[in-house]
């Protein structure tokens, strides 16, 4: 089937073109960490101060890819790195077109978060938002914690599923010590020009 696929990108105006246009360099943010860690706060106030300044941003949340163009898949270790790989194919063509794409999906595995980045390629950013598993269930903002207290849910991340901390993220956001306004500022030290 391969030998049957011939892509146009050669025919298309170039990502720098793209990046002058809009003044800013496509990159890809890709947030993981605990449900609750704070990923989609992050996420939003970054995207709103970014606009503000009058970046293009666009946010790839991982509930929002399982509700849509991932809803076929479950939880298990397959479905898990199809899932990933999805979003960083989706945020690999938003990056390519100068846009930066802020990503909040949780990726559990070293695995997964190195299938993302070789996906992606240069212009991924690796941001561990950190929380611990009994901050996260106190928080509880979905209700997702108190559902697997009550057996309601299997294959949670961080009780039936595993979380691997990474060894050297790019940063390290820990939320149990910054708020959402000071953990965007941290982030914005990543990006060029800002």
């Amino acid at each position: 089937m391969a030998n049957n696929i011939h892509t146009q990108f050669h025919r298309f105006v170039s990502s720098g073109e793209k990046e002058d246009l809009l003044g800013q360099k496509g990159m890809v943010l890709w947030m993981y960490g605990l449900s609750g860690a704070g990923k989609s706060t992050i996420a939003a106030a970054l995207e709103r101060e970014l606009h503000n300044e009058g970046r293009f941003v666009v946010i790839l949340d991982g509930d929002n890819f399982r509700h849509g163009l991932n809803s076929d898949l479950g939880f298990s270790d397959e479905d898990r790195s199809e899932n990933v790989r999805r979003v960083a194919e989706v945020a690999k063509m938003f990056a390519s077109q100068g846009v930066i794409v802020v990503v909040g999906v949780i990726t559990p595995k070293q695995a997964l978060r190195e299938l993302a980045k070789k996906v992606v390629g240069d212009s991924f950013v690796e941001i561990y938002i950190h929380a611990s598993f009994e901050t996260c269930a106190s928080r509880d903002p979905k209700g997702l914690y108190a559902k697997v207290a009550d057996g309601k849910i299997k294959q949670f991340t961080g009780k039936d599923s595993g979380f691997e901390e990474p060894d050297c993220p790019d940063l390290l956001i820990n939320t149990e010590e910054l708020e959402p306004s000071a953990a965007v500022k941290k982030i914005k030290t990543l990006l060029p020009g800002l």
